[in-house]
């Protein structure tokens, strides 16, 4: 487990609160695109500077969406799309997010092409969806949030790691 979320845990345990980050170890379920955003919007205020977050789930499992949320979160103003063809956007608000989706690489080679980490600008979050098609270059520290959608359509969130 990242030692960041261990701590983050172990100080809820000990002050009796629950935050976003023990709900959403245990799972969330969102019955609709807004909630997913609202969910994103608090989660984003506990994501620490220069993390990497890798986005797991079947397509329209709300990995785009919940990453609206997170540009919603750092006052980003442009529009969230998909980047499935131009791979990744940058986007600036009080955080730079990076938004990578991994489906069309075939390697880490691929991601190296790409040379994302040389557009970095502090405080960055790197969101990648279809993290596992380059899992051989995700740091060692990244966040895993696994998005799923149920026989009843809610949409469950959950972080691992």
């Amino acid at each position: 487990m990242d030692s960041r979320i261990r701590a983050l845990l172990d100080v809820c345990m000990k002050n009796g609160s629950s935050t976003i980050i023990q709900k959403l170890y245990r799972g969330i379920r969102t019955k609709t695109a807004d909630e997913t955003v609202k969910t994103a919007v608090e989660f984003a205020s506990f994501v620490p500077k220069n993390t990497t977050l890798a986005l797991h789930g079947d397509l329209g499992a709300g990995k785009t969406t919940f990453i609206k949320g997170l540009a919603q979160a750092w006052q980003i103003s442009e529009t969230v799309t998909s980047p499935t063809f131009n791979l990744y956007t940058i986007y600036q608000g009080t955080r730079q997010l990076v938004h990578l989706d991994a489906y069309r690489l075939d390697s880490g080679a691929d991601m190296d092409a790409l040379m994302i980490h040389d557009f970095l600008s502090e405080p960055w979050c790197l969101a990648i969806e279809w993290p596992e098609r380059i899992a051989e270059e995700l740091p060692e520290n990244v966040w895993h949030l696994y998005l799923s959608i149920g026989p009843d359509k809610q949409h469950c969130i959950r972080l691992k790691t």
